[in-house]
């Protein structure tokens, strides 16, 4: 009797437990967020898995597609409208040599562009956070807006100091804002894709630089630098407006990212990329901010011809901004960065030996092609070097902070030389000389990162 009794009281304890089970299997299934994972095994065992609550796993990136293809279409007018403009400011620079700033010197001249420059590589450090708070919408908003301030101030400017203030600083500000968010929001959407992706987004700062250039040169002796000025602002408009109308966020970082991490430094491959992209921004814009005014005063060409020039540079470069980026997909983007950095310091040594205008368009296509791809390339470069993608946002903003007083130095540099001296032989060796540097700089950022081997991917 009391095995019996002992039988019947373990058949209700099996009989509670199996309702207890099924009860709590039914509850889980129905409630997914309770972050409870149920999986049956073949032993027919029930084993549970505890996630966090309402935890959402991003999908993969599309890789292409409409709304992939249109983040690009949208960067591409952002990059038109930020470098695009600094790459216009060659026929500023011309202008104001001998127009409304007549009386300032080439260097002081080209301090404005050098600001507006550094401005849009410096502000990126705190765009960064602040794009991964989830303000991108805001941040092309503000962005836009001082962009088309900036240029519609420039317009109404007469005197160097509001100059600086509208074109310099204002615009600079904006483009900053712009930069990170048209380049960050690419590696969303694009995998194994994603330099070429990278590169025909910034192949719009070349058509930038060749649209912008012409349309002021066409318009300003016919309208005035006022209403020539204010063109180039409506256009910028159209453009943001067409970014702000495609562009969407499609995921956003689990955490908030940090605005530095100095323990990067203390790798070589980074240090030296780092140091090697200040070095080519040193000596990189000199062609870009001159050409146009040593064609001319060297007595090359005449000004019509003299002023085409720069187009030409920026035609060049929206191959250059492409190509390498649809080769360094396969190759990796150190390994057509180095190539790159070689062709650009060896013409502009060659820059110093040109007197005639086919040599000079040469020259200008040339340049404009291995130029670019220092733009374009620089983001994938970063990736490649970092550990992991959770700090590449942090380890691309410190670079590019840092890179951006090598812009602000270089052309002023370049033109206090030319004054100095009398000569461009000066200003043409001193570009030459800085990306020579940069690619010693980035060789060792290679090699200590790979090693010699060539066939490596880098």
């Amino acid at each position: 009797m009391s095995n019996i009794s002992e039988k019947s009281e373990h058949t209700r304890t099996s009989s509670d437990d199996d309702s207890r089970t099924e009860s709590g299997l039914s509850t889980a299934l129905a409630t997914p967020q309770s972050g409870v994972v149920v999986n049956t095994e073949a032993s027919g065992m029930i084993k549970t898995e505890v996630e966090e609550p309402n935890e959402v796993v991003p999908s993969p990136p599309p890789n292409g597609g409409t709304q992939a293809w249109l983040q690009v279409f949208g960067a591409f007018f952002l990059a038109m409208n930020s470098w695009g403009i600094i790459n216009s400011f060659g026929v500023y620079q011309t202008y104001y040599v001998t127009g409304i700033l007549s009386n300032e010197t080439p260097s002081n001249i080209s301090w404005i562009g050098s600001i507006q420059a550094f401005l849009l590589l410096l502000v990126g450090i705190a765009t960064g956070p602040i794009y991964d708070a989830g303000h991108f919408q805001n941040l092309i908003r503000l962005g836009s807006f001082l962009t088309v301030f900036g240029l519609m101030m420039t317009s109404i400017s007469t005197e160097y100091y509001q100059v600086m203030l509208a074109q310099g600083i204002c615009v600079g500000l904006g483009s900053g804002c712009l930069f990170v968010p048209s380049f960050a929001i690419i590696p969303q959407y694009f995998s194994t894709r994603k330099a070429l992706a990278t590169g025909v987004a910034a192949s719009g700062s070349s058509l930038g630089g060749i649209i912008y250039p012409i349309v002021f040169y066409k318009l300003q002796p016919q309208i005035g630098f006022a209403w020539a000025t204010r063109v180039l602002g409506f256009i910028a408009l159209a453009g943001f407006v067409v970014s702000l109308s495609v562009m969407r966020v499609r995921i956003l970082p689990k955490q908030k990212r940090a605005l530095l991490e100095p323990k990067a430094f203390k790798e070589m491959p980074y240090t030296f990329f780092t140091a090697g992209l200040f070095f080519s921004f040193i000596g990189l814009y000199t062609p870009i901010f001159y050409i146009q005014s040593y064609a001319i005063q060297e007595g090359i060409t005449d000004q019509k011809l003299g002023f085409y020039l720069l187009p030409i540079l920026n035609a060049g470069s929206v191959v250059g901004r492409i190509l390498p980026n649809f080769i360094a997909d396969k190759t990796g983007p150190l390994n057509m960065l180095i190539p790159c950095a070689l062709a650009s310091g060896i013409l502009c040594f060659g820059w110093v030996g040109i007197e005639e205008v086919p040599g000079l368009v040469v020259f200008a296509l040339l340049y404009g092609f291995f130029s670019g791809a220092f733009v374009s390339l620089p983001p994938s470069a970063i990736v490649s070097l970092s550990p992991s993608l959770g700090v590449v946002g942090t380890r691309m903003g410190m670079c590019f902070g840092l890179t951006s007083f090598g812009i602000l130095i270089g052309t002023p540099v370049a033109g206090a030389l030319l004054t100095t001296t009398g000569s461009w032989k000066g200003t043409q060796v001193f570009a030459g000389a800085a990306v020579l540097l940069a690619l010693i700089c980035l060789t060792i950022a290679r090699t200590s990162k790979h090693g010699f081997k060539l066939a490596v991917k880098a």
